[in-house]
C-alpha cells in the first residue's frame, strides 16, 4: 500500500510530499503522480516512487493506482478541462481499488455558488457515486493567492477589488498540504467534508494597510465596479474568462462564502494557521 499524490510537482503536491517525509512517512511507500519525470528527479533521488501519467490522457491512468492505496487527488489548474481530468483519475481509483480517495476542493462545496465551484461540486458528486471510500478537504483561498502577486499592488500603491468588505478566510498552502498530510496519515477521514480556512478572516483594506505597514509604502484599497474590475485585470494581461472568474470570486467574498470559520483547519494541523501579517512579511522578503 502507498500514499499517492498526484500533481506532485505543483506548490500544494510538492509541500504535501515533504510533509509525508517529515512525518516519518517512508520514501519507499510514498508515490508521486507526475507527467514529466524530469520535474521530479528531486523525488526520486530521496527514494520517492515516480508514476508518470497525464489527468488529459486517461489511457496513461491505467496501472497508476494499486489496490489498497490511499490517493490525494489534487485538483487540476485547468479551468474548464477539470470535471473530465478528475474523472480519469476517480476511475482509474475505482477501478483499482484504492482503500481511500482525499479530495481537494472548495470552501463550502455543495454550497459555493460562484462559478469557481462549478468544477469541484462535480468533482465531488463524482467520488461520491463511485463508491470509493473518500474525504473531501475544501479549501479555502490560499494567502499566496494574494501575496505572489504584491508587484503590481507595491508599483501602483494600491490593491484593486470589487470585494466591498467581505472577509476572506485564507491560510498558507502550507497549512492546507499540513491538513492533507494529517489525514493521509491519521485514521476515522472517511466520509468526512473538512471546511478548511484561516483562523482570522480578513478584509482586503485591511490586506492593503498590511502591505502599506510591512513595505512602508503607501498602499490603499479601492473599491471599483465588477465591470471596472474586469478592465483592470483584463488590462493588466489576464485573459478574460479567467478575469471574469476572479471578478465572481470577489463578488462571492462580498456575500461572504470565502470567510470560512469552521475551525477544521486548524483542529486537523494541531496548531494555529499562518497569519496574513507572516505571509505578507515572507513575500516582501522581511
Amino acid at each position: 500500500m502507498s500514499i499517492v499524490v498526484t500533481g506532485a510537482t505543483g506548490h500544494l503536491g510538492r509541500l504535501v510530499v515533504q510533509g509525508l517525509l517529515d512525518a516519518g512517512v517512508p520514501a519507499g511507500q510514498i508515490a508521486a503522480v507526475v507527467r514529466n519525470k524530469e520535474k521530479a528527479a528531486d523525488l526520486a533521488d530521496r527514494g520517492v516512487e515516480l508514476r508518470v501519467a497525464d489527468y488529459n490522457a486517461p489511457e496513461t491512468l491505467a496501472g497508476t493506482f494499486a489496490a489498497g492505496d490511499k490517493v490525494l487527488l489534487i485538483s487540476g489548474s485547468e479551468i474548464g478541462r477539470r470535471v473530465p481530468q478528475h474523472r480519469a483519475v476517480i476511475d482509474a481509483a475505482r477501478a483499482a481499488g484504492v482503500a481511500h480517495l482525499v479530495y481537494t476542493g472548495v470552501l463550502g462545496g455543495p454550497d459555493a455558488d460562484f462559478d469557481l465551484a462549478a468544477e469541484h461540486k462535480a468533482t465531488e458528486q463524482a467520488v461520491l457515486d463511485s463508491g470509493l471510500p473518500y474525504t473531501f478537504l475544501r479549501n479555502g483561498w490560499y494567502h499566496e493567492n494574494y501575496t505572489e502577486n504584491l508587484a503590481p499592488v507595491l508599483a501602483h500603491g494600491a490593491v484593486v477589488g470589487s470585494a466591498d468588505g467581505g472577509r476572506i478566510g485564507s491560510a498558507a498552502r502550507a497549512d492546507y498540504a499540513a491538513a492533507a498530510v494529517a489525514v493521509l496519515t491519521g485514521e476515522g477521514h472517511e466520509g468526512v467534508a473538512y471546511e478548511l480556512s484561516g483562523d482570522v478572516a480578513w478584509s482586503l483594506p485591511e490586506y492593503a494597510a498590511e502591505v502599506a505597514a510591512r513595505s512602508g509604502k503607501s498602499v490603499t484599497y479601492r473599491q471599483v465596479s465588477p465591470a471596472e474590475h474586469l478592465a483592470v485585470l483584463t488590462g493588466a494581461g489576464v485573459p478574460e474568462p479567467v478575469a471574469a472568474i476572479l471578478v465572481d470570486v470577489d463578488a462571492a467574498i462580498a456575500r461572504g462564502l470565502l470567510a470560512g470559520g469552521s475551525g477544521d483547519l486548524s483542529r486537523l494541523i494541531g496548531r494555529p494557521t499562518t497569519p496574513l501579517a507572516d505571509a505578507v512579511a515572507a513575500a516582501l522578503g522581511g
